[in-house]
């Protein structure tokens, strides 16, 4: 990596790291339908979630998102790579199982684990 990118890449780092980890929802009703949804056993805890994209996908989680797609709950990741890539997940709110993935270096970061 060129030198210029490596700072850029640490700035980056260290602004996300002032960050919290954002969920988004468009509003309180979202909010609250989203409780109902874990109170209903339909979602897992975001705590669940959050711990497998650390183990899979070592990086630092940037947004987080839960959506309706379809009838389904999807939890939207963004998290920026140790190599300063920024990959997007979808992820089955229900179960956890993966959806997709975006981003550099994907390759990579699947074939290191075989269950992708």
């Amino acid at each position: 990596m060129a030198p210029a990118r490596k700072v850029l890449a640490c700035l980056v780092a260290v602004f996300l790291s002032w960050s919290a980890i954002s969920l988004t929802m468009a509003d309180d009703d979202d909010h609250d339908r989203a409780r109902r949804a874990l109170e209903a056993g339909e979602i897992m805890p975001l705590r669940s979630i959050i711990e497998r994209v650390e183990r899979d996908y070592p990086g630092q989680i940037i947004e987080v998102e839960l959506e309706r797609d379809d009838g389904l709950w999807v939890y939207e990741i963004e998290l920026l790579r140790s190599s300063g890539a920024l990959t997007k997940l979808k992820l089955n709110a229900g179960d956890g199982t993966l959806l997709g993935i975006k981003g550099r270096e994907i390759e990579r970061a699947t074939q290191s684990d075989p269950r992708h």
